[in-house]
């Protein structure tokens, strides 16, 4: 049960970071469109989006790599 907890946990606290494709990139745009008062353009979202899920992609290889080559 502990580790169905911590596993869980760690998940959510994943989700939260501010990257677009994540549910944290959708609050930092929220956060960003309360600041400047207009809504953040759309050209602007999509190259987060796409840059977010370059960088999630990107993590996910290198750990699938140093999974099966790292020491």
């Amino acid at each position: 049960v502990q580790l169905v907890a911590f596993l869980s946990v760690g998940i959510g606290i994943l989700n939260l970071l501010p990257i677009p494709p994540l549910d944290g990139g959708h609050l930092l745009f929220y956060g960003v469109e309360a600041v400047i008062r207009r809504p953040v353009s759309e050209r602007m979202m999509e190259m987060a989006y796409r840059t977010g899920l370059l960088l999630v992609l990107g993590f996910m290889g290198f750990v699938f790599w140093n999974d099966l080559f790292g020491c």
